[in-house]
C-alpha cells in the first residue's frame, strides 16, 4: 500500500502534472513526471484507471498492482517529483512484476528527457 503521505489526491495537483510534465509511454502504463520546486514535502504519486481497463473490480485490482508498485520506486523519487500513472487496457493481464519493470523504464526515461531539456 502506498503511504498516505506519498498520495496526490488534488486535482490540480494532476492535472498539472500531466499537462507540464515528461510523458514515457510503456506497453501496460504511461509515466507522467514533473518536479514541482514549491512543494518538496516528498514525492507524489496518483494513479489514472480509466474505464477503458475494464469492470469496477478490474480497475479496483490494477490500482492496488499500481499502488504496491509505487511504493517500491519512491525510494528513487526527487522529494520535489510528482508522478502519475496512468493505466492502459492491457493493464489489467500484467503482472506485478512486469508493472513494476514499466514503471522503472517510465520514470527512468521521463528523467533523461527531463535531463535533456536543461
Amino acid at each position: 500500500m502506498l503511504p498516505a503521505q506519498y498520495r496526490m489526491t488534488r486535482s490540480a495537483e494532476f492535472g498539472a502534472t500531466v499537462k507540464r510534465g515528461v510523458r514515457a509511454v510503456q506497453p501496460d502504463i504511461v509515466v507522467h513526471l514533473r518536479r514541482d520546486d514549491a512543494d518538496p514535502e516528498g514525492p507524489r504519486v496518483g494513479l489514472v484507471v480509466g474505464k477503458a481497463v475494464g469492470s469496477a473490480v478490474q480497475r479496483h485490482r490494477v490500482a492496488r498492482r499500481l499502488r504496491h508498485v509505487a511504493r517500491s520506486v519512491l525510494d528513487e523519487l526527487d522529494p520535489t517529483e510528482r508522478v502519475v500513472i496512468r493505466a492502459l487496457p492491457g493493464s489489467r493481464h500484467a503482472i506485478s512484476a512486469h508493472l513494476e519493470q514499466q514503471l522503472r523504464s517510465g520514470i527512468r526515461r521521463s528523467h533523461d528527457a527531463m535531463s535533456s531539456r536543461r
